[in-house]
C-alpha cells in the first residue's frame, strides 16, 4: 500500500533509538536472570490453567452425564447447573484479577530489571 506522505529524510538524521542485535537477546534469554522470570511465571500459571481447565471439564462433564444432579433445584428455579455456570464466570475474573495482581509483585519488576540492563549496554 502506497503512502501519500514524504518519503523518509536521507542522511543521518534518524531519531529511533537504538535497538539490540540478535545476540543481546540472546545472551539475555540464556541468562539466569531470564530463566527465573520464566520460572515465576511457568510456576503460576501452568498449575492455575491445568486446574482451571480441570474444573471446566468438570462442568461439561457433569452437564453431559449428571443431569440429574445439574437440574437438582436449589432455591426457586435456581438449579445447580446455573451455580457452577456462574461459578466458571466467577472463576475467570478471580484468575484474571489474581494473575494481574500476581504480575505486578513478581513479574513486572524482574521484567523491568531485563530491560533495563539490556537498554544500558546500548
Amino acid at each position: 500500500m502506497a503512502s501519500d506522505g514524504p518519503p523518509p529524510p536521507k542522511g543521518d538524521s534518524d531519531n529511533s533509538p537504538a535497538q539490540p542485535t540478535t545476540a543481546q537477546f540472546v545472551e539475555v534469554q540464556e541468562s539466569a536472570e531470564f530463566g527465573e522470570l520464566r520460572r515465576t511465571y511457568r510456576s503460576f500459571a501452568f498449575p492455575l490453567t491445568i486446574a482451571f481447565i480441570a474444573w471446566y471439564l468438570l462442568y461439561v462433564l457433569l452437564s453431559n452425564y449428571a443431569g440429574g444432579f445439574m437440574g437438582t433445584k436449589l432455591f426457586g428455579n435456581i438449579n445447580v447447573a446455573f451455580v457452577f455456570g456462574l461459578g466458571q464466570f466467577l472463576t475467570t475474573f478471580l484468575i484474571a484479577w489474581f494473575y494481574a495482581k500476581f504480575a505486578s509483585q513478581k513479574l513486572d519488576p524482574k521484567g523491568a530489571a531485563i530491560k533495563s540492563r539490556m537498554e544500558a549496554d546500548l
